[in-house]
């Protein structure tokens, strides 16, 4: 039987919950908690489930669709958190809260998605607790995260969970059109089931965030890190913040000209507050996927070390790898996985990053680099 939702054929008990709530008779529930990895497919059914929500005898779930991949729907709206590390109460409060009592336009029923649930804060949370115990019959929401256990337990005993299961290398691997075979493969198993994260890293931007991560970690087992090569790092997170501000920046100066010359300046001062946050947030995300990758990194010459390179992850990287894993020990390379997941976190509490891959890479360079 052909599935109703493009993508979900991979998650059979997110397909058990939210195909017979589309059928004929069925009753959708008011609020779904849609959980799993990122880059499972979330979201895309998220955007499927939400046209067919919306679509009647006279608009089609595809015409529906090709509408809220526009943005262009009325009865449609997707949020995001505008915080750095977290959903404001401003995120929520007029689109979620206040159009969730207003009627539909267009359809019978109302759709909202609340992205990165897990990053609402208490007062966030807290107003939208009533949209959530009494909405009106109309509204239906549906609220993403990649860390269930981090959603508020106020907010996730309100909706009814969907899982979503991280996708298997192979198939990640054959979405990869055009990539050569090992390499697809490789940026599959480094994704860790995250597609998105695979598409990225079989792009040039990829290749680019392995190639300054593996340096990283090579120039301490090579005793080089006064080379510093934390710093091209840097770069790259500084140059993926700086094009998340150009996109917002162009999207708030086409707002501008449709506002009137009296809200202009209101305006432009919640856009550069939110530019901010935004670069804030990429900048925040390239260097945790540069440390992520550094880490795996350290795996895979651990697992080439412990004789089970069936394993490994960078399936194209065999050579150097296995340079690695005859220049240093097992136990090494452990406390050094460990001391990069520490640095990731400790990123997260908005530490001087310099400072923090600074410690990190001379930390590692005592721990790996062979003694003379």
């Amino acid at each position: 039987m052909e599935s109703m939702l493009p993508g979900i054929d991979a998650h059979p008990h997110a397909r058990a919950v939210l195909e017979p709530a589309l059928r004929p008779g069925g009753r959708p529930a008011h609020a779904y908690l849609l959980h799993g990895p990122p880059g499972s497919g979330k979201a895309d059914v998220a955007r499927a489930f939400a046209a067919a929500l919306l679509a009647d005898e006279t608009r089609p779930s595809s015409a529906i669709a090709e509408r809220i991949a526009r943005s262009s729907h009325p009865d449609f709206t997707w949020v995001s958190p505008s915080g750095a590390n977290e959903m404001l109460v401003s995120d929520i409060e007029e689109a979620v809260v206040a159009a969730a009592a207003r009627t539909p336009f267009e359809s019978a029923r109302r759709v909202f998605v609340i992205e990165h649930a897990d990053a609402m804060n208490d007062q966030a949370a807290n107003r939208m607790l009533k949209t959530l115990e009494e909405p009106p019959p109309f509204v239906h929401l549906l609220l993403l995260t990649d860390r269930r256990e981090k959603v508020l337990p106020t907010i996730a005993s309100r909706c009814q969970p969907v899982r979503f299961d991280p996708l298997a290398s192979e198939r990640i691997a054959e979405s990869l059109a055009g990539v050569e075979p090992q390499r697809a493969q490789a940026c599959a198993r480094l994704s860790l089931g995250d597609a998105r994260r695979a598409a990225m890293l079989a792009s040039d931007e990829g290749e680019a965030l392995r190639a300054r991560a593996e340096a990283f970690v090579r120039a301490a087992l090579a005793g080089a890190t006064a080379e510093r090569p934390w710093i091209a790092m840097l770069d790259l997170a500084k140059a993926a913040a700086a094009s998340v501000g150009e996109h917002l920046q162009e999207r708030i100066a086409s707002e501008l000209e449709l506002l009137p010359a009296k809200e202009r300046r209101r305006h432009e001062r919640e856009g550069a507050d939110a530019r901010r946050r935004a670069e804030r947030r990429a900048r925040t995300d390239a260097l945790d996927e540069l440390l992520r990758l550094c880490e795996l990194w350290l795996r895979d010459v651990l697992c080439v070390r412990e004789g089970a390179p069936e394993l490994v992850h960078a399936l194209d990287r065999s050579a150097q790898l296995e340079q690695d894993a005859h220049a240093c020990a097992s136990a090494p390379l452990r406390r050094g996985m460990e001391l990069v997941a520490d640095t990731r976190l400790h990123l997260a509490l908005n530490v001087s990053e310099e400072l923090a891959l600074e410690a990190l890479a001379y930390r590692l360079e005592d721990l790996l680099a062979p003694r003379a």
